[in-house]
């Protein structure tokens, strides 16, 4: 009996471990197996939260057998973010969203609040909930005016979507929740339920740091994936090799990105790293399709813009465009790691009316990304 109980335990921890390493090696970001990205060093943590100041705040929905959703919020940095505004710049790559709170953030180039990503239906809820945040801040008791700042995908494939179950008290807790440190990735936050090259896709992020002699500006990208294309990984066609691509099917979808960096940037050259941005989007196949809601967030956290002054000038040094480039590539880079990452960290899931959707089968892509020598 205590033999046959042994040896129960034994397997009962063996089984355990087995599944602890199997969990953990499906968790390895690509630079672990030796995938490379372009050519820039990444920051420490190879987050957007390399960024000084910058926190990300995360709520995730799995309930039931319906309900795969949540939110996801980044916050530019410590401070009351209406008094202090960031200068800001939306590029949209395709249209087909509902982004909230572009125009203002078009004609004005600040941002007020923290970025919230969700899904498609409950951006309403986001944005009341952004204002329901800001106007209980200290120092807001007089404002009379508030342009929150939503972004999202459509997760109705595999979340009930039209039960909008994300809540105002779920947004607050992902903004009040944000801290700076490791992001966590995949089927998380505002990508708990998103789709992306036909497999799982999630909340990604990567971080570009530049070289002292380049100004040792960092670059900080984090992605909500769901959308379509030909896969393609560090300049492989993985999607072709996988059999897994398709010319009119399948291709509809959306991606956030949104881009962080300490480099003293007004909203005319944050628009311009948010394209480049984009650019990232593309070097991993995704093509902007006709359904495909794609738009790029950018911010520096260099210096802030009082909401109220009693200077009629704003004194502020800005980087000169010749020396904009370095950023350019940062941002290129990063967001192409941060889409990648995304894939690498998701989990099969099965969810709304059991729609099933699998994981990148990781083994076989870095065996493709092997022997096309671009992995160790």
């Amino acid at each position: 009996m205590a033999h046959s109980l042994h040896y129960s335990l034994t397997l009962a921890i063996v089984f355990a471990l087995s599944s602890y390493t199997s969990m953990a090696q499906a968790s390895k970001r690509p630079r672990e197996y030796g995938i490379r990205f372009g050519v820039m060093p990444t920051g420490q943590l190879n987050a957007i939260t390399d960024v000084p100041g910058v926190r990300v705040g995360q709520v995730t929905l799995n309930h039931g057998e319906n309900v795969r959703t949540g939110v996801t919020a980044i916050l530019p940095h410590v401070g009351n973010q209406f008094q202090q505004k960031s200068p800001a710049a939306i590029y949209i790559g395709n249209g087909f969203g509902k982004l909230a709170g572009y125009s203002q953030v078009e004609e004005l180039g600040t941002l007020e609040t923290p970025i919230v990503l969700t899904n498609t239906l409950n951006v309403p809820t986001a944005a009341d909930a952004i204002i329901d945040y800001t106007l209980s801040q200290s120092g807001n008791e007089q404002i009379r005016s508030v342009n929150p700042v939503v972004g999202e995908t459509n997760d109705g494939f595999l979340n009930d979507i039209r039960g909008r179950h994300v809540t105002k008290q779920n947004v607050i807790d992902a903004i009040q929740q944000a801290k700076t440190g490791p992001v966590e990735e995949g089927n998380v936050g505002a990508g708990t339920g998103t789709i992306c090259f036909g497999f799982k896709g999630g909340i990604g992020t990567s971080s570009r740091k530049l070289p002292a002699s380049l100004g040792g500006y960092t670059v900080g990208v984090l992605v909500q994936t769901n959308f379509g294309g030909t896969l393609q990984i560090a300049g492989v066609p993985v999607g072709v090799a996988l059999g897994r691509y398709e010319f009119k099917d399948n291709l509809d979808g959306s991606c956030m990105m949104v881009v962080l960096t300490d480099a003293p940037l007004d909203a005319r050259n944050l628009k311009r790293l948010a394209k480049r941005a984009f650019l990232g989007l593309g070097h991993t196949g995704g093509i902007a399709s006709n359904g495909s809601g794609d738009y790029v967030i950018a911010v520096s956290t260099a210096y802030q813009i009082p909401h109220a002054s009693k200077n009629a000038f704003d004194e502020v040094k800005l980087l000169r465009n010749d020396n904009v480039s370095p950023l350019f590539m940062a941002a290129i880079e990063a967001t192409e790691e941060a889409i990648i990452n995304s894939l690498f960290a998701a989990k099969t899931l099965t969810g709304h009316q059991g729609h099933r959707i699998e994981r990148l089968p990781v083994e076989k892509v870095v065996e493709i990304l092997k022997n096309a020598g671009q992995a160790r």
